[in-house]
């Protein structure tokens, strides 16, 4: 996944130095060396350059089906992209043949429902022996969201300055999100006396009630974890709402093992079915 977003991202590089070449034509003694330029920090680009305009707008077309693919594989669209290049090669690292380039880089997009803004900084510093870059600043702004799940992730990938973290993770943590709000969606329509959502369809818990013993309610809380590897999991946790009597009559405690049974539950059934048999079972008296 790294290597398709950071390839999607160079794509959007390609496609913008091809506009340019596009719109403004060079003479024909010109052309290959002003079209190398605008690829020049772009370490993936290995043509020879374009005989013709006509060659530019081919592999235009090219570039934006690939860059299409790419935004349907992992949700992630690029809507505008912009960069300013600084040189601070000294005179003597010149004289050493090192060469030392800033790079600032704007850009917004989306995956699927989340957007985002974001600009970063890359100091490239490259000999006769190999070139380096490393991400000097990185600056995330997400717009207003439904997913509050994802300030402290944000945040953490700000100060490691880690954009291929930033991408993966978002990806994921969308698809779960979507996941979720699927899933207690259909609950809530299958069993709409039984089951609510507190906070709308995107509540991050399920309630479900049963009007045969009142006071008695379970609450499913699913949380959408990202570790500090940006690994991306489901966590989900059972809580009991019941009157005080029941709790003095459960001599088994039941109810004090529930939680745990339910872990157990979807380690065996998986999250959809491990929420079916517990609806069913709150609510079997008024199935009959």
């Amino acid at each position: 996944m790294d290597a398709e977003l950071a390839e999607e991202r160079v794509l959007q590089a390609e496609i913008a130095a091809v506009r340019r070449a596009c719109e403004n034509p060079p003479a024909p003694w010109e052309e290959k060396s002003r079209v190398q330029k605008s690829f020049q920090a772009i370490h993936q680009f290995t043509s020879e350059g374009w005989k013709s305009s006509k060659d530019l707008k081919n592999q235009l077309g090219h570039l934006e089906s690939e860059l299409s693919f790419l935004s349907t594989l992992t949700g992630i669209n690029i809507r505008n992209y912009s960069r300013q290049t600084e040189d601070l090669t000294s005179t003597e690292m010149a004289e050493k043949s090192i060469r030392k380039v800033l790079q600032r880089h704007r850009l917004s997009g989306n995956c699927h429902m989340v957007t985002f803004q974001l600009e970063f900084q890359i100091l490239e510093i490259q000999n006769k022996e190999r070139l380096s870059s490393a991400v000097t600043d990185l600056n995330i702004i997400m717009e207003p969201t439904e997913c509050s799940e994802l300030s402290e992730f944000v945040s953490r990938a700000e100060d490691r300055k880690d954009l291929f973290m930033f991408f993966r993770s978002l990806h994921f943590f969308v698809e779960w999100f979507e996941y979720r709000k699927r899933t207690f969606k259909h609950f809530k329509e299958k069993y709409p006396d039984a089951v609510y959502l507190s906070e709308g369809p995107s509540s991050c818990s399920m309630g479900i009630r049963s009007a045969s013993r009142p006071g008695f309610e379970l609450v499913i809380v699913w949380r959408i974890q990202i570790d500090e590897d940006g690994k991306v999991f489901p966590k989900l946790d059972l809580l009991t709402k019941v009157p005080q009597r029941a709790l003095e009559l459960d001599k088994n405690r039941a109810i004090e093992a529930a939680p745990l049974s339910f872990r157990t539950l979807l380690g065996v059934l998986g999250i959809e079915a491990a929420l079916e048999s517990l609806i069913k079972s709150l609510c079997a008296e008024e199935n009959n």
